[in-house]
């Protein structure tokens, strides 16, 4: 039996601005694919702040709002307080969200907010020339560590198990796309986050290990296999709230 596949509505028929094997494209048919099924297209706001996804609302037939470096969930909070009946969440890279907005972030997680988030978790600052990330892993070589990153810059931080031992914070999980298998796992955790804020429960988070073939300086099937060999043992995948 043929199966064919076809464009989900909320993702737009245009030509793609990332670098070939860049796992942001993967994430952001998830993301439409999963509010298609949730029939929410018409309640949903996204939250794109800088970094390679900048012009993410290029590729969803969603609202969206662009934030400042760092602020996105500083805006997702606003949006949802005079707006409780959309749905709001942010889509976020690592040195977004793990770097300049971090205290965003924490304190977003710490008020319990009712926001759905995103976290593209590549280990490298994409947009501005792969420099190292606080995501980084210890040896791994980057634009700003040449000779790979020893524990004098810090050790790769782990934003996932900070925000699950706050209280008010609903839900966080880990997952990756480094697989058919981890790709539909994804889309169930990004599922589950939305249902959550659907639900009132509060504030669910995802972090999605993905690709940067071009600052790794890989192909994209090595990029892909060191997520699964590498990576994900520095961040393991699962459920961790």
């Amino acid at each position: 039996m043929e199966r064919t596949i076809s464009r989900t509505f909320s993702l737009k028929n245009v030509r793609t601005h990332y670098c070939p094997g860049c796992g942001h494209g993967i994430a952001h048919r998830l993301v439409a694919e999963v509010v298609d099924e949730l029939n929410i297209r018409d309640r949903v706001i996204g939250i794109a702040p800088v970094g390679c996804a900048v012009i993410a609302y290029d590729y969803w037939n969603f609202d969206c709002a662009e934030a400042a470096h760092g602020r996105a969930l500083a805006v997702a909070t606003a949006i949802k307080r005079v707006r409780p009946e959309n749905i709001v969440f942010t889509y976020q890279g690592d040195g977004d969200l793990a770097a300049i907005g971090t205290n965003e972030t924490i304190h977003a997680a710490n008020r319990g907010e009712n926001l759905t988030v995103l976290f593209i978790n590549n280990a490298i600052y994409g947009m501005t020339g792969g420099q190292m990330a606080p995501t980084t892993l210890i040896g791994q070589k980057t634009a700003t560590t040449p000779e790979g990153r020893d524990n004098h810059q810090g050790y790769p931080l782990k934003i996932s198990e900070m925000l699950g031992i706050l209280p008010a914070v609903k839900y966080v999980e880990r997952t990756a796309v480094y697989s058919p298998q981890q790709i539909m796992q994804t889309k169930q955790a990004i599922k589950q986050a939305f249902i959550n804020q659907l639900e009132n429960k509060g504030f669910s988070l995802v972090e999605i290990l993905s690709p940067c073939p071009t600052y790794w300086g890989m192909s994209a099937q090595e990029a892909m296999e060191w997520i699964r060999d590498v990576m994900s043992k520095e961040y393991p995948l699962g459920k961790i709230k």
